[in-house]
């Protein structure tokens, strides 16, 4: 029949079985002798295998490489006698309170230098808007990345292992614009991005930790002041949860001795405590503004216990409350003792 409309196209499975293929060749009919003589080279080459298998075989289990185990590197600089061990800025414009606060420890570039690697590590745990303070506030983490930024630090990443969706974590807290706009990245964590690393503690042995932390030359800790219901706050140290994977839940389970022994491994640079808004009940994850008060402070330092000892204040915490505090102190974490810092509070108009 002429014409495409009365063409009847063949079903598939009958063009297949007569396309031309290399495995649809006929062989030729053997001779009893060519037969022969093949079957023996074939019964040649089968005893050969066999005994290569025989020469070769093992007892011992196939060897598999394991995966490698890391350790944190030192992020610290040195220290001085010359400057303050922690500077407190009270105030309302968020940019001039950070920038105060640092130049009191001997400016950024005590601690960054041009052509460093910097990461930033806030809180971004929670899909929640900046007023619940479930996270860092936006500003403080944007001032932080804009000094970086000017300090001529080769990149200045911004990441958190949240505990909801991190893109929607980055996104609605706020954070995300900010590091944008101050000119770092934002390096969120897939469930590839971690690697096994040596925590070295007595709860925390090996543990995913996300990689990028083992990718920069310093590192930033900007934890939010709030309440927690287990371990009564989050702060500096407790904010070190958000470099590992795997189940963190299990943690809480012995939480003050999870929380030093990443205080032990993990050594920031530098840390600067966002005490601007202050989440009191309901935390960690915050749920009404309620809960909330405006605290308009930034406390800087190196050493997390003396920062996290000064910030229960904001609780209505002393030192005994929190057992993590001493358990640090007695590891050469920190001093609870703040004062003995000579911390300097400054007043910004």
């Amino acid at each position: 029949m002429e014409g495409s409309e009365g063409r009847q196209s063949l079903p598939f499975s009958f063009l297949f079985y007569f396309m031309p293929s290399k495995n649809n060749k006929i062989d030729p009919v053997l001779s009893r002798r060519d037969f022969l003589i093949k079957a023996g080279v074939t019964c040649a080459i089968a005893a050969a295998a066999g005994g290569l298998g025989v020469v070769t075989h093992s007892n011992q289990p196939m060897h598999r490489s394991e995966e490698a185990v890391h350790t944190f590197n030192k992020y610290r600089v040195d220290a001085s006698s010359v400057y303050p061990g922690m500077a407190i800025a009270h105030g309302k414009n968020v940019r001039k309170m950070v920038q105060a606060a640092i130049d009191k420890l001997g400016g950024l570039s005590r601690f960054i230098k041009p052509g460093e690697r910097v990461l930033i590590k806030p809180n971004v745990g929670w899909d929640r808007q900046p007023e619940i303070a479930a996270n860092t506030n936006p500003e403080v983490v944007g001032a932080v990345v804009a000094m970086c930024v000017e300090g001529r630090a080769s990149e200045v990443w911004v990441t958190d292992v949240s505990i909801n969706d991190p893109y929607r974590s980055f996104a609605r807290s706020g954070i995300e614009a900010a590091v944008l706009k101050a000119g770092g990245k934002v390096k969120f964590v897939s469930e590839d991005d971690f690697l096994q690393t040596d925590i070295k503690g007595d709860v925390l042995k090996v543990w995913p930790v996300c990689r990028y932390f083992h990718q920069v030359d310093k590192l930033i800790n900007i934890p939010v002041v709030k309440h927690h219901s287990l371990s009564k706050c989050t702060l500096a140290m407790k904010n070190w949860y958000g470099v590992l994977g795997g189940r963190r839940n299990r943690l809480h389970q012995e939480i003050n001795l999870s929380i030093v022994d990443l205080a032990s491994a993990i050594r920031p640079t530098l840390t600067v405590m966002d005490a601007t808004r202050v989440l009191k009940r309901n935390g960690p994850t915050g749920g009404s503004v309620s809960d909330v008060e405006v605290a308009d402070t930034i406390i800087a330092g190196v050493d997390e216990v003396a920062i996290d000892a000064y910030s229960l204040r904001f609780l209505d915490l002393n030192v005994a409350d929190v057992p993590f505090l001493k358990l640090a102190e007695g590891r050469g974490v920190g001093l609870s003792d703040y004062k003995s810092l000579n911390p300097q509070e400054l007043q910004i108009g």
